[in-house]
């Protein structure tokens, strides 16, 4: 059986959601990042990135990661691609142009976006937006210009590739969302906003949305 290995408040969610989408059964293994705990390696510790086991699994001690009929894999985008491609179906790409648009939307998040979405997140989350206005209007001026590429592409498209939701909607929408605190730089794109409101709007993205919400702080 497929195990995903992460907590919610992760970059798991990416395979957490896409699974819900796909109707996979899997075992959610809920590995913690380390530096959430005071002593990661104490023998009472929940499994974490530093957990001597996982770290066999996953020497780089990074989630999320998965486990499928005898393959590892970590880094969300390489993980989301393969199970989207493995089972088949809308989410997955039909031919190679597909394929390689998928793939090119989901780096694009990840080498364009996802930095500087990322420090609003962080800023929002510790309670910083206003305290750290500097920070994070920076990160929203960065922002602009693959914002700007997205809003013209929703502009005559609902969804990434082929006209459908797909694989890389979701891949893109969980980095786009760690920005979505900064209300003023979704206003100036409505387009985007638009979207990523489709995205949030699935039953997948809510089911999984409701476990994050709900798990244990440490």
């Amino acid at each position: 059986m497929l195990k995903i290995y992460g907590v919610y408040k992760s970059r798991a969610t990416r395979p957490l959601w896409l699974a819900g989408e796909l109707g996979l059964a899997f075992e959610h293994v809920p590995v913690l990042q380390a530096r959430k705990l005071d002593d990661p390696l104490a023998g009472d510790a929940q499994i974490n990135t530093r957990t001597p086991a996982f770290l066999e699994l996953c020497p780089m001690g990074v989630i999320p990661a998965i486990e499928d009929d005898g393959l590892v894999l970590f880094e969300s985008m390489a993980i989301n691609l393969y199970l989207a491609k493995k089972h088949g179906g809308p989410l997955a790409p039909t031919d190679l142009r597909e394929d390689a648009l998928m793939t090119q939307w989901s780096f694009f998040g990840a080498t364009e976006i996802e930095t500087n979405a990322l420090k609003i997140s962080s800023a929002a989350a510790e309670g910083r937006l206003e305290s750290s206005r500097d920070e994070v209007e920076a990160a929203a001026r960065l922002l602009k210009r693959p914002f700007a590429v997205l809003e013209r592409h929703f502009a005559d498209n609902d969804y990434l590739v082929g006209g459908r939701f797909t694989v890389a909607d979701i891949n893109l929408a969980e980095i786009v969302r760690y920005a979505q605190a900064y209300t003023p730089l979704f206003d100036a794109h409505p387009k985007l906003k638009a979207w990523l409101a489709r995205c949030q709007s699935r039953a997948a993205f809510k089911a999984m949305w409701e476990r994050r919400l709900s798990e244990p702080t440490p």
